[in-house]
């Protein structure tokens, strides 16, 4: 899906769905209420997110999972594999997996650490542990309640932050804003705080701060680009792409998790073609392209950057324990 527009703003419309958002907020609390979560054999690190899609929990866990590793640790991921077919519990293997097996984020994930798609979360933490892993990293689940976390992470872009505040589909909010900031043991806010979320969790859990950096590919600077992205927040990619002083010359938006079809993908390379310029999308869009068409796309990698290291792994060293 993409964000639709309101949700960043108060009005008519949000009013509206407001006893729709009331209804949802309400099955929420019933289906948390209903389970009772589950103990894994190894710490569990989540980083996750209030709104839907696009606040950047991605990059924060495959940094996380990094630390982890320097530290001396064998981290495994977790996640549900959002817009895959395999429920699993499954591991995740790049070379004979797809996107539309797994999801994308697992294909990212995987190259970094063993990594396991579940639905069913402790059957899933069971198997990453079987696999190696002496701390499980989940990507996304702050609101799923069948795996206890020994650390939960809320992840915020700065620039959207909450949104308008409210549940969708009035707003973005997976739930009541103050359940998910019951849930988090600290905050992350992903760039230049525009949003002023800081003023909202003040007094209430520690607060990091870091930002998406791409990888620096001088080539690209100052080079025409036709840029196109399918994922929560595409216009933090153009940002990024404006930043790096390339002349964009074509945005081209589409819904989260996208599935390109090999049309879709020539009209693009055509397009650029016409326009002199470099067709280019997201490490996330890319592992979703056909095969046949990946020589001919160019994609931005991007890695998160902590303005205090050193505070996130006094966070981690405190909940998990160091080897």
């Amino acid at each position: 899906m993409r964000a639709p527009a309101f949700w960043s703003e108060t009005g008519l419309l949000p009013d509206l769905l407001a006893p729709t958002a009331a209804l949802y907020s309400l099955g929420a609390a019933l289906r948390q209420a209903a389970v009772r979560p589950q103990r894994a054999a190894v710490p569990v690190v989540c980083v996750g997110n209030a709104v839907a899609g696009g606040a950047g929990k991605t990059p924060v866990a495959l940094s996380i999972a990094a630390l982890l590793q320097r530290l001396g640790h064998k981290p495994g991921f977790l996640t549900r594999g959002y817009g895959g077919r395999l429920k699993g519990p499954v591991a995740v293997d790049p070379t004979q997996h797809r996107a539309r097996d797994v999801g994308d984020e697992p294909m990212l994930l995987a190259r970094a650490a063993p990594t396991v798609v579940a639905a069913d979360r402790p059957a899933g933490a069971a198997l990453a542990a079987r696999l190696g892993a002496d701390v499980i990293v989940m990507d996304d689940g702050l609101q799923n309640p069948s795996l206890e976390k020994d650390l939960s992470i809320l992840v915020i872009d700065g620039g959207f932050g909450f949104g308008n505040r409210r549940v969708m589909p009035a707003g973005p909010l997976r739930e009541p804003l103050h359940r998910s900031l019951d849930r988090a043991d600290a905050a992350v806010i992903l760039g230049p705080d525009k949003s002023g979320v800081r003023q909202a969790l003040l007094g209430k859990m520690p607060v990091l701060e870091a930002r998406l950096v791409p990888i620096a590919d001088e080539a690209l600077s100052r080079r025409r680009v036709f840029a196109f992205a399918g994922i929560g927040r595409p216009q933090k990619f153009f940002e990024s792409l404006r930043a790096m002083q390339c002349d964009l010359v074509a945005a081209r938006s589409f819904p989260d998790h996208h599935r390109y079809s090999p049309d879709e993908i020539m009209h693009i390379v055509e397009a650029a073609d016409r326009a002199g310029a470099v067709p280019i999308t997201t490490d996330k869009d890319f592992v979703r392209l056909p095969d046949e068409a990946k020589p001919m796309i160019r994609v931005l990698e991007v890695t998160t950057e902590w303005r205090d290291g050193a505070k996130l792994e006094a966070l981690i060293n405190r909940y998990v324990r160091p080897v």
